[in-house]
């Protein structure tokens, strides 16, 4: 026997290691996880667990032998005496290492077989008492032809697998002995821990050689057989379909080994899903007898695939899933406020629905607002920042365009690839059942013979049935009250009533020139720079610069255009520092001014201000609402000879022209008044033109603006150019309300104009708009078109003053006195 020499652990120890002739020892034992050690295998370890560790260490205070043995259970972390083979291999540390983690790695060598016999200390680490396992050595016929049958095999094995090199067949040639034979090519087969455990404890070398036989033609039949599914599913699909071949290749496998085939593998994923999804009691009725169905189907057929597709969009609705509701109404209004200027009626409407939320305990009915305003003045984005602040997720659908009812409430499942409508593919998204929902564009909807979309969408947003919401898809009610529906619009005119009255109307107006000017410098800009790749410090835009951007390169009620000028200036500051850095120069600040946004943005394309240069007859100042904010009217009458026709031009809608018409009438019956003859109108033919004819015109607005400009031009008395007037006459010469009054307000101050001339009943209307517009301009409400013309004309038209005239003048007197 070999003699043992005392060596320091980082010195490499002789491999030829063998026991000494004593049949029992006292030894630490290493109990192992997912790994046999058998005789002459060398092997690296990490030792993490404390007995363990603490068995190292003794073992290397004495001979530097330990006992390696197999846990019967992997996951166990503290094994005790039942959880350990009794059949392990005596090994020798060639080799130990202390990583900095505490673990220990060590070099161990495999001497010979042992059987425990005893443990001797179980607590602080593991010493047991074993005996050595003799190892027969000796040959015979028998044993030749067993140790060639697993040559043979394990042969066969190394050339079908792809996990063991050619040189491992090599080596088990050069082995004599039977025993050893079996340890080395059970060492590197892949075998689960209790097949290696059968052959390392066989008392006798045969056994163990026939428990190897067993183990190989058992891989051996996997390997052919694995051989023979990659065969199959080779020939069925081409090279290029990696994902195919592989699904086909796991199909085979099941086939194979007898597995649960598919179906009854995505039957039980329903059922899983099902559970997790907490669906109502109708649903969950329904799911239960399509999966019936479904059940009864041959896989893979067309009807199965509509059935699994049912069931799949009813498992992904959000059924039971909700977010918690942000309701600090401090940190919303701050949101709010980061993300817009001004909008402080939609603010405070929020504000209030949180307040809601905060006193009242159980479920309130979901709220549904309609943003309606001219393009660009932020309805989109104001619905994305509500999401935001109330910590709701945000999904949006647009309806413009849609005509068909099947958009909203789904196609039937008669239909080929019939969907869900647009309301719950959005729910689907969304993931949960109270998110924010931005129904854009609900004014642009159409109606076709495929149906009226607007009208499906009343269940949608009706608070009194959309709890019970049902898709023509699905045909299960889905809960939609706990959904925040926020819908925008241009118009209002264009939404049908019924539609219009499930939903809480907010108008958003055009902004001031103050309010752009702010959203310009706290939003446009640093999102501009950010855009276009400009540093702080590379640019500068001037107040006066910003407000000659917002005058005369943007005509809106928005501020979209804005946007596009302000990023067009960015654009050319980006390409000045990229030519100076080519240069190599220094790159220098850039400052926008008045004088040098020619430079940036071209010459200005609209003109500030429509208000005249001087007072002329003839000519009246008209205000009127458009969809992109409100506009000036510059109204020219001019009288020729003729036969008392009136001519009108400018493209003048049926309500314009019906207003012209009722103005030459109020005319005619006050002709005394005015001092004009009473066949005045039989030698004259009055032409009334409106210029911008390209822009449609078609609302009363423009009735008393009509009338001033028709009375100057009879009277030859001018219109004060300072004057802008709105509001509809009646033939009795009567003022009535019109809409749109801030709209109007707004650019009758962009214009310039110092006084404004509208409708009494609209005072209410005109208290809205911002302190700081109203002070810079004079307004005066009136009640007959007498009052506007005292107002609008450079001196008093009539001859002789008719009593309504007076009485207007009474009541203005008292009012201003």
């Amino acid at each position: 026997m070999g003699q043992k020499k005392k060596r320091n652990s980082d010195i490499e120890i002789n491999a030829d290691f063998e026991m000494t002739e004593e049949e029992q020892l006292n030894l630490p034992l290493v109990p192992l996880r997912d790994i046999v050690i058998f005789p002459y295998m060398i092997v690296p370890l990490f030792i993490g667990r404390g007995k363990s560790i603490k068995a190292l260490e003794e073992a290397m205070m004495s001979d530097r032998r330990i006992v390696v043995v197999a846990q019967k259970i992997a996951n166990v972390d503290d094994p005790d005496v039942e959880d350990i083979y009794d059949v392990g291999c005596v090994c020798e540390v060639l080799n130990m290492v202390k990583l900095p983690d505490g673990t220990i790695k060590v070099l161990i060598e495999g001497a010979r077989r042992v059987q425990i016999l005893e443990y001797l200390i179980t607590d602080s680490y593991f010493a047991v008492k074993v005996n050595q396992l003799e190892e027969n050595t000796s040959k015979n016929i028998e044993t030749e032809a067993l140790m060639r049958n697993v040559l043979s095999k394990f042969d066969k094995y190394v050339r079908l697998t792809r996990t063991l090199p050619p040189e491992a067949y090599t080596s088990a040639t050069s082995i004599e002995e039977p025993g050893r034979l079996a340890d080395l090519i059970t060492s590197q087969l892949v075998l689960k821990v209790g097949e290696k455990q059968r052959v390392l404890q066989a008392d006798e070398p045969e056994v163990r050689l026939l428990n190897l036989i067993e183990i190989l033609d058992h891989e051996l039949e996997l390997l052919d057989i694995q051989k023979r599914i990659q065969s199959q599913v080779k020939k069925q699909i081409e090279k290029t379909q990696k994902e195919y071949y592989l699904k086909e290749q796991l199909k085979a496998i099941h086939k194979e080994l007898g597995e649960q085939d598919e179906k009854t593998e995505e039957i039980q994923e329903i059922k899983d899903r099902m559970k997790k999804a907490k669906p109502p009691k109708v649903a969950k009725e329904k799911l239960e007898s399509e999966l019936k169905r479904l059940s009864k189907m041959p896989f893979g057929t067309a009807e199965a695939v509509v059935v699994r597709n049912y069931i799949d969009w009813i498992l992904s609705l959000p059924w039971a899933k909700r977010t918690k509701e942000n309701l600090n109404v401090a940190k919303v209004r701050q949101v709010l406020d980061e993300d817009h200027y001004s909008l402080e009626k939609v603010k405070q409407r929020i504000v209030e629905h949180l307040a809601v939320q905060q006193l009242k305990k159980e479920k309130t009915q979901g709220v549904i607002l309609c943003l309606v305003g001219p393009p660009g003045v932020g309805k989109t984005s104001l619905g994305k920042s509500i999401a935001r602040a109330l910590d709701r997720k945000y999904v949006r659908a647009s309806l413009g365009g849609v005509r068909d009812e099947a958009e909203i409430r789904g196609h039937r499942r008669t239909y080929i690839g019939s969907l869900p409508g647009r309301i719950l593919q959005a729910m689907k998204k969304a993931g949960v059942k109270n998110p924010l929902f931005l129904l854009d564009e609900v004014d642009k909807m159409s109606t076709d013979f495929r149906g009226d979309p607007s009208s499906a969408l009343l269940e949608v947003l009706d608070p009194e049935m959309n709890h019970e919401f049902s898709d023509h898809y699905l045909e299960i009610p889905f809960d939609l009250s706990e959904v925040m529906f926020i819908t925008t619009a241009n118009l209002t005119q264009p939404i049908p009533a019924p539609l219009l009255d499930r939903m809480e109307v907010i108008h958003i107006p055009g902004y001031t020139e103050e309010e752009k000017m702010q959203i310009a410098k706290g939003f446009l800009i640093p999102k501009a720079w950010e855009k276009n790749g400009i540093r702080e410090g590379q640019l500068s835009i001037g107040d006066e610069a910003l407000l000659e951007v917002v005058r005369r390169y943007t005509r809106e009620a928005g501020v979209r255009n804005l946007e596009r000028e302000i990023n067009k200036i960015c654009r050319k500051q980006a390409l000045i520092i990229v030519e100076q850095k080519e240069k190599k120069q220094k790159i220098t600040k850039s400052t926008i001014t008045r004088n040098n946004i020619t430079t940036y943005l071209g010459q200005p394309k609209y003109r500030y201000g429509l208000m005249g240069e001087e007072d002329e007859i003839g000519c009246a100042t008209g205000l009127a609402w458009t969809s992109a904010g409100g506009e000036i009217l510059s109204i020219e009458v001019t009288l020729m000879p003729g036969k008392g026709s009136l001519r009108l031009t400018g493209q003048l809608g049926d309500v314009m022209k019906e207003s012209a018409q009722a103005a030459l009438s109020y005319a005619r019956t006050h002709c005394d008044d005015f001092g004009l003859k009473k066949d005045f109108y039989e030698t004259l033919e009055v032409h009334l033109h409106v210029p911008e004819g390209a822009v449609p015109k078609d609302g009363p607005s423009a009735g008393v603006a009509l009338a001033s400009a028709l009375i100057s031009g009879l009277t030859k008395i001018p219109v004060k150019r300072t004057v802008a007037m709105s509001g509809e006459v009646t033939l009795r010469g009567k003022v009535l309300p019109v809409g749109g009054i801030k709209e109007k307000v707004l650019a009758a101050h962009r214009a310039g104009i110092l006084t404004i001339v509208m409708p009494k009943e609209n005072e209410k209307d005109y208290n809205e708009i911002s302190s700081k517009v109203r002070s810079h301009l004079k307004t005066v409400f009136v009640e007959t078109i007498d009052e506007v013309l005292a107002e609008a004309l450079t001196k008093p038209p009539w001859k002789t003053p008719p009593p309504v005239a007076s009485a207007g003048k009474k009541a203005a007197a008292k009012k201003s006195g």
